[in-house]
């Protein structure tokens, strides 16, 4: 029976799995999103979700805490400095795990897990996003202007009606009228 075997050992010994979430917990509160498997982002999710709780109040034993299980100076450095800041009113559920797909190699199920409180795309904030980074693509301003001329083109074929077209045509075939067939045999035979 599997009773109260509540977690996933993730194929690893119990030092490694360790080392894992512990480098994994880093990155994640270092880059603010991280690309994993759907399996570790949920054991994850139960690691460093309490560590986020302990950053709430900066005192020096949670900081050790968090250090024991981090392992990394920088990234309790930005736990108890930026993350702490923002999740301040969250009572719970800093992070979020949406599903990408399956991997290409083995079609292992794939997601990206982030901290709730730092992606502007669901925030609503796109434009600060737009100005803090630089381009990386071309821009499209060549097309933006070539767009007042298109119309002008467009402007100029309304302006010449269906009507005046017609009788465009009509006059030309006014001005040379078919002549009959037997009129151009007389004349080529003469």
């Amino acid at each position: 029976m599997r009773h109260k075997k509540g977690f996933n050992k993730l194929g690893r010994n119990s030092a490694h799995r360790e080392a894992m979430l512990s480098n994994m917990a880093s990155s994640l509160i270092l880059h603010k999103r991280i690309t994993t498997t759907l399996q570790k982002a949920k054991a994850l999710r139960s690691f460093v979700e309490p560590i986020i709780t302990l950053s709430k109040e900066d005192t020096m034993h949670n900081r050790r805490m968090a250090f024991k299980y981090l392992q990394n100076k920088e990234s309790v450095k930005e736990l108890f400095r930026e993350v702490s800041n923002k999740v301040a009113d969250r009572p719970g559920g800093y992070t979020r795990i949406l599903k990408t797909g399956m991997r290409a190699g083995d079609n292992a199920d794939m997601c990206i897990m982030e901290l709730v409180d730092y992606n502007e795309a669901m925030l609503g904030t796109k434009e600060a996003k737009k100005t803090t980074t630089g381009r990386t693509r071309r821009s499209r301003t060549k097309k933006t202007e070539e767009a007042p001329a298109a119309e002008v083109k467009s402007e100029k074929i309304e302006e010449t009606p269906a009507a005046e077209i017609k009788t465009e045509e009509t006059e030309k075939t006014e001005e040379n009228p078919p002549q009959d067939q037997d009129a151009e045999n007389d004349g080529t035979e003469k």
